[in-house]
């Protein structure tokens, strides 16, 4: 048995979440869940379960927030490339 470690930026170094998407891609998501007025509207994503004919939960995807606004206080996972910020010296 070995030990698993979460996946990491290759720019900046930092833990990031993997997730699909409802649209077949994937996104990073940052590892904290923010404030949505401290998170641009881009940059604004939710974990969401998908709901199996069985009514089991099956899967979590990345839903991209948009149409309704979250308010100020609600939280949101901020995709990782808003927090993305390369050590010194890299470009």
């Amino acid at each position: 048995m070995s030990w698993i470690e979460p996946p990491t930026c290759p720019k900046c170094g930092a833990f990031v979440r993997i997730y699909p998407t409802t649209y077949d891609r994937w996104v990073s998501l940052a590892s904290a869940e923010m404030p949505a007025k401290d998170v641009p509207e881009p940059f604004r994503w939710r974990l969401m379960r998908l709901p199996d004919p069985s009514h089991v939960t099956t899967d979590i995807v990345a839903v991209r927030v948009r149409g309704i606004d979250p308010l100020p206080g609600e939280p949101v996972v901020p995709a990782h490339r808003m927090m993305c910020v390369p050590e010194w010296g890299e470009p």
